[in-house]
């Protein structure tokens, strides 16, 4: 039947009209979005070790995904700004995280000395455990850069001599480690240190001498004197 001039829409009509509206209006955010914006919030952890830059990097993937698909898309999807906002503040502390980093290791190492680490110290496969490997005598007398763990002991002040080892399995849970694997650190600073589960970066003298200690059983081969916590 016709509709006269004066006639009111049926409240059905209505309600088809207005669902039909806000279907075509809704548009959702993509999901690649939220995850965006959390890692940028913490993003900030790049700072903090250079591992951790892989949080910046996550976050600025999934804010390039996310901006990828609201543009490709516009008629499905929103949250743009939100997706810039993400994208930006992941690249800006990438990058940063990454030039802080680079800078702290340039920093860490004193003019003069050179890096090392543990696995020039190890001896070479078919060789006894005990064996010195050449890598090692390379270095003997030079200054050096190792990073380790301080091996507890029952002083946990004043510490001017400790011995460093790889990882923390070996100092943090009653461990014996391998000889190859200890370094025994004279400080050159007679207040000594505190002790520290955390990494230590140590500068000093490097020697091969075998040495009988209390800290551990079979002694050391390795030492570090003079040496300075950096």
């Amino acid at each position: 039947m016709a509709s006269g001039l004066f006639d009111t829409p049926s409240p059905t009509d209505s309600g088809r009209r207005s669902d039909a509206t806000d279907a075509d209006r809704y548009r959702a955010l993509p999901g690649t979005v939220i995850p965006a914006l959390v890692l940028a919030l913490v993003s900030p952890l790049a700072l903090l070790h250079p591992w951790l830059a892989l949080v910046p990097l996550v976050g600025l993937i999934a804010g390039g995904i996310g901006w990828r698909t609201i543009v490709s898309r516009p008629e499905e999807y929103t949250g743009r700004p939100l997706a810039i906002v993400a994208t930006v503040v992941s690249g800006l502390l990438l990058v940063g995280g990454v030039a802080w980093q680079a800078r702290v290791y340039a920093a860490e190492l004193p003019e003069g000395f050179e890096r090392i680490d543990y696995g020039m110290l190890q001896p070479l496969p078919g060789d006894p455990p005990h064996a010195i490997p050449d890598s090692a005598r390379a270095v003997d007398g030079h200054d050096v850069l190792l990073k380790g763990y301080m091996y507890p002991g029952k002083q946990q002040r004043g510490i001017v001599q400790f011995v460093l080892v790889r990882d923390q399995g070996d100092c943090c849970f009653g461990g014996n480690p391998k000889i190859t694997d200890r370094v025994l650190v004279q400080l050159a600073d007679p207040r000594g240190t505190t002790f520290s589960p955390r990494l230590c970066k140590v500068a000093g003298r490097f020697s091969i001498r075998p040495t009988g200690t209390s800290a551990l059983e079979g002694g050391v081969f390795y030492h570090l004197e003079n040496a300075m916590l950096r």
